[in-house]
């Protein structure tokens, strides 16, 4: 017998959730080898089978949230590849994102530390993307002028912890404009206009990857769509919901469908796969909310990476004059692969791209270790998953790593960096926009 619950009966994020969805593992082992933790650890506790029992066990009230259980909650990377194995079809998506807010409302992680931290980036800094924006404003000084470059060639950074000097090395390069700096309000279609769409410029994507949203809308005008890009966007709420903070990520989502309400345009488009993972399951986020579930039911069935949106309306492939020859690899993006099921979309993106050769990369579906901010709080098993990916992308002998998710496109380009690897990885649609300039 299954029971669904809708009112919270003792603040447990995990006792009130549809205990069906707790139900539907079979225990049967299956999501084992493509879990990347179980498969570094072999321990049964770091694997979905594993966690799942932990969360079982909370909802019948045999287990209480501890400091044990929201560790191994973090452990998790959350790439999803247990969902593509699994017979069942288990939501293991949804367990996570709750069995972390468990993990959070019980407040066996808290510390002083943490908590400071969480109030400055969850709390403060991604509820309101001018903050962002500001501290990027600050960082882009910061290297322009030189600074950071000066403080790292003076072997100051030496006198701090190991830690620190490895998260200053990763410190991303801040574009030179932001979106709303590249991109018009509005961007009409090159030649006949098809369809109206809502282009999102992110948080991380629109600092440090603003010229791949400029390609993105420039790639979406060349296929017909005229492109509504409003100036300040609020952030999505990805960032939150994965770290436990579901009230947050709530508020969030309003604001997203109170910014674009998904009746005025056919498509609302993403180009960041972990972002666009959470995008497409508003309903279930505000599905207790009546006020907004209808408009979210309506938003999940517009919400389009835009690698599945291209392939839907049937690219434009570039013609004339081509680029010279590229070898060229691509890593997929855990959200994009087992997140959203998109894995042909943008492999026949680059086949369209003349003179591009693809080769396939080994273990493309296996997570490189970033996964939002894992490679943060859990830099060892982070780094051990991006040797791994890094040896199968030197095996190709290719020069270009293609990936859809700016997350992974940080992590591949820092391990590069640290191994001197001569490597350019870039987003598919920045290799498609690059193609239709030189096919002028």
């Amino acid at each position: 017998m299954t029971t669904t619950k809708t009112k919270p009966e003792s603040g447990s994020h995990l006792k009130n959730l549809d205990y069906s969805v707790l139900q539907q593992c079979m225990h049967c082992g299956l999501c084992l080898p493509t879990c990347p933790t179980y498969d570094a650890t072999k321990i049964e506790r770091n694997s979905p089978r594993g966690r799942i029992s932990l969360m079982r066990a909370i909802a019948d009230g045999r287990l209480e949230a501890t400091p044990t259980f929201a560790d191994e909650m973090y452990f998790c990377l959350g790439c999803l590849a247990c969902m593509t194995a699994c017979p069942a079809g288990v939501n293991y998506a949804e367990l996570f994102e709750h069995a972390r807010a468990e993990a959070e409302q019980s407040g066996v992680l808290n510390s002083p530390k943490r908590t400071l931290i969480r109030q400055f980036t969850l709390r403060w800094l991604f509820m309101d993307l001018r903050r962002l924006r500001l501290i990027g404003y600050g960082m882009r000084l910061y290297q322009r002028i030189g600074l950071q470059a000066l403080i790292r060639k003076s072997g100051i950074l030496k006198l701090f912890p190991k830690r620190l000097q490895e998260l200053e090395s990763m410190t991303p390069t801040i574009q030179p404009k932001f979106s709303a700096e590249l991109i018009d309000a509005i961007t009409p279609a090159a030649g006949q206009k098809k369809y109206r769409v809502a282009m999102l410029t992110g948080c991380a994507q629109d600092l440090i990857f603003s010229d791949v949203n400029l390609d993105t809308v420039e790639v979406l005008a060349r296929n017909g769509c005229e492109v509504v890009t409003p100036r300040l966007q609020h952030c999505c709420g990805s960032l939150h919901a994965h770290n436990g903070e579901w009230a947050m990520a709530q508020g969030l989502a309003r604001k997203q469908l109170d910014q674009f309400p998904p009746d005025a345009y056919d498509a609302i488009i993403t180009n960041a796969a972990g972002c666009g993972s959470h995008l497409k399951h508003y309903e279930k986020l505000l599905h207790d909310d009546p006020a907004y579930v209808e408009r979210a039911r309506a938003w999940d069935h517009k919400v389009k990476d835009i690698h599945e949106w291209l392939a839907e309306i049937g690219v434009k492939p570039p013609t004339g004059r081509s680029l010279p020859a590229q070898n060229v690899t691509y890593h997929e993006a855990c959200h994009l692969c087992h997140g959203q099921k998109i894995t042909s979309q943008p492999r026949a993106i680059l086949n369209a791209i003349p003179n591009l050769n693809l080769t396939e990369l080994p273990e493309s579906m296996w997570c490189c270790g970033s996964a939002g901010i894992y490679n943060i709080i859990q830099p060892e098993m982070a780094n051990e998953l991006l040797d791994r990916k890094l040896k199968h992308i030197k095996s190709t002998q290719v020069p270009i790593v293609a990936t859809g998710n700016p997350g992974c496109l940080l992590q591949i380009v820092n391990g590069a960096k640290k191994e001197g690897l001569p490597l350019r990885v870039v987003h598919p649609i920045t290799l498609l926009a690059e193609a239709y300039r030189a096919s002028k």
